[in-house]
Order: C-alpha cells, then sequence, then structure tokens
C-alpha cells in the first residue's frame, strides 16, 4: 500500500487538491486506490456547500496519473505530464457525493498508451456498488 504522502509526490496536485488517499494495489493493468475525502466540508471541489458527481472524473484521472507515475518511477523516470481532452462514457448513479459515509474506491486500466496520449477506463465504487464509470484521454505534454 502507497499512502497519502507519497501519493503527493506522485501527482502534480497539492494540498487539498491531490484527491487520492491510498494505493491499495497497482500493475501493468492498472491501480486500485482510495479515499474518503468526498466527506470534507472543505473539499477543493465543493460549490454551494455540494460536491457534484461529476467530480468523480477527477477522482478517475488522480488514479490514473498516479498509475502512470508508478510505472514510470518502477524504470527510473518520471511521468510525463499530461492535459485531460476528453472524457466518454461518463455514467453515475449519485447526483452528489454529500451522503455517502463509506470510503470510495477508484479503479483505472489503460486501454491505450502511446508517446503522445493514453486512455484509462475507470471505475468507482461505494460500499461495494459502482456509482460512476466512464473512459478519460490524456494528451501527453513534452
Amino acid at each position: 500500500m502507497i499512502g497519502r504522502e507519497e501519493i503527493l509526490t506522485l501527482l502534480p496536485h497539492a494540498g487539498r487538491m491531490c484527491l487520492i488517499e491510498q494505493v491499495l494495489s497497482w500493475n501493468e493493468g492498472g491501480i486500485a486506490c482510495t479515499s474518503g475525502l468526498h466527506r470534507r466540508a472543505d473539499h477543493a471541489l465543493r460549490r454551494g456547500g455540494e460536491l457534484s458527481s461529476v467530480h468523480l472524473i477527477e477522482y478517475g484521472a488522480q488514479a490514473m496519473a498516479a498509475h502512470g507515475a508508478l510505472l514510470a518511477r518502477r524504470e527510473g523516470a518520471r511521468a510525463q505530464p499530461g492535459m485531460l481532452v476528453a472524457v466518454r462514457d461518463f455514467l453515475t448513479s449519485v447526483a452528489t457525493l454529500d451522503d455517502l459515509p463509506e470510503t470510495l474506491r477508484i479503479e483505472a486500466h489503460p486501454q491505450l498508451a502511446r508517446a503522445d496520449a493514453l486512455i484509462y477506463r475507470f471505475t468507482v465504487a461505494h460500499a461495494g456498488t459502482r456509482i460512476a464509470s466512464g473512459r478519460v484521454t490524456v494528451m501527453l505534454v513534452a
């Protein structure tokens, strides 16, 4: 397992904007992470007292970034920075994250890896039930 302090060294996101708390497992085929930060009143993405489920895309994207950083680190390199350019097939069964008392489980699995772009499929579950899924495309920046 990888804790938050180490995750902060992997991701470009700092402070409250780093949404992943723990990496449970990872390998070439993907990553499994957890986070309970959606319960915080001072969540960086909360607006008007609510945390929209659309922000689960960011949880998926950060799991993807952590996976890329871990793969690069294993090879003695640093992950290339990237920019999220597309979200496809996003589905969610909740409107907000405000009434979710349990920790979220975020999984991300690479679908395509090229020198200039990555595509990952992600899922987010709460209490064993999938509450969101989608596909994220990131263009890598040299």
